[in-house]
């Protein structure tokens, strides 16, 4: 299919892409965009490697065609970060050993996001539930259930 441009917010900034329309939103972010924190995982939707949030709502990137964009909100773990100064959620998977390999932490970390800014005191199950989109190989989950709930404590008593 012929390029087209899509106009949409990515993390905070009006964009103008031109790319296949049928192309996954994944493969636009990383290739056309240079924004490598999305993960490539499994390309079929089973992993959460890939996740993003598309209007707030934790997203699959390798299953969304790029031409659904058009209009709509991006963020992506690149956004989540200030410079230097990580975002509470990332500390926390730091602080509580959610990080081994790394290469789920994108996906898991906005999944979390995306809980934390609709349910910013969730239970252990909310958790659970938010997060079930995304595979570990390494942690057991244990961490990163922790990681999520310390992030929330600490957001709630500011």
């Amino acid at each position: 299919m012929d390029n087209q441009e899509v106009v949409f917010t990515l993390n905070e900034e009006l964009v103008r892409v031109y790319a296949d329309p049928a192309e996954s939103l994944l493969t636009v972010l990383r290739d056309k965009l240079g924004l490598f924190g999305t993960k490539v995982g499994c390309g079929r939707g089973e992993c959460g490697a890939c996740t993003v949030l598309l209007d707030d709502q934790p997203v699959n990137s390798c299953l969304i065609p790029f031409g659904k964009v058009e209009g709509r909100r991006i963020e992506t773990i690149e956004n989540l970060s200030r410079g230097e100064e990580y975002h509470p959620i990332q500390k926390a998977f730091v602080e509580k050993g959610a990080v081994q390999c790394g290469f789920c932490s994108p996906g898991m970390i906005m999944s979390a996001h995306a809980l934390l800014k609709t349910n910013p005191q969730p239970s252990l199950q909310e958790i659970k539930t938010a997060i079930s989109g995304n595979l570990c190989r390494c942690t057991g989950y244990k961490q990163i259930e922790e990681a999520i709930a310390s992030a929330a404590e600490k957001k709630s008593r500011r």
